[in-house]
């Protein structure tokens, strides 16, 4: 069994929030897994679905990002659970927006959320990072994390998101490099080799060779003016 944790804060007012992708994430994959409903227990919101023979339990701590390691901490207590069996999906401003990576372990780059999940369970946690771009100076990030995403990044949160829940079973299976395939068919899919780009000029068709001039008959000489010729 596996515990699926995602990072945000609860209430409506925070929903659209980049911190939020987290939520966002399992909410996701929850609807597209045909997980049972959300219900309230270990001091968050949490849902079950299955992968084939994989178990997973889905935890949106309610204790708001700061506090987050007290729910994930009951959880893993009463379901016996161990780090190694915790992947967080949160928000990560050192990753472009739509990005996705994968990590185990580490420091918590001044997240709160991280710090709280390092406080309570130890670091050694498989880590989902989700980019949401940078402001570009750590004054603005607090302002930053807290607003939603703008109307033009839906579609790349849509992609993002699908792809996640697409890759959710490679993911429960710990095929890490086939959840990252899974989201990048989404969020970054092959073109067509036989695609023309919409600005290249066809190319002319080629000219036909250009003949050579038949060669004009020999005039036709009468035998005086043949024997007379030879003697020029």
């Amino acid at each position: 069994m596996q515990l699926w944790v995602g990072l945000g804060n609860p209430g409506a007012k925070y929903a659209g929030n980049r911190h939020n992708i987290g939520f966002m994430a399992l909410e996701r994959i929850a609807s597209e897994h045909g997980a049972t409903p959300w219900r309230s227990k270990f001091q968050g919101e949490i849902s079950e679905v299955r992968f084939g023979s994989d178990k997973v339990w889905l935890l949106k701590p309610a204790t708001f990002m700061n506090l987050s390691g007290q729910s994930v901490g009951e959880a893993m207590r009463f379901h016996k659970l161990t780090p190694a069996d915790v992947t967080v999906f949160h928000d990560e401003l050192d990753l472009a927006p739509g990005r996705l990576k994968l990590k185990t372990g580490g420091g918590h780059a001044g997240h709160n959320g991280l710090r709280s999940m390092h406080q309570h369970i130890g670091p050694e946690y498989r880590r989902v990072r989700l980019g949401i771009g940078h402001p570009g100076h750590k004054d603005r990030v607090a302002g930053f994390v807290l607003s939603d995403f703008a109307k033009a990044e839906g579609d790349m949160l849509d992609d993002l998101l699908r792809g996640i829940a697409d890759g959710a079973p490679k993911l429960a299976a710990g095929d890490g490099s086939g959840f990252m395939n899974a989201v990048a068919q989404r969020t970054a899919p092959p073109r067509s080799s036989k695609t023309v780009a919409p600005d290249a000029a066809p190319k002319p068709a080629a000219s036909p060779p250009e003949l050579a001039p038949a060669p004009e008959p020999e005039a036709k000489l009468s035998p005086l003016q043949r024997l007379a010729a030879r003697f020029k």
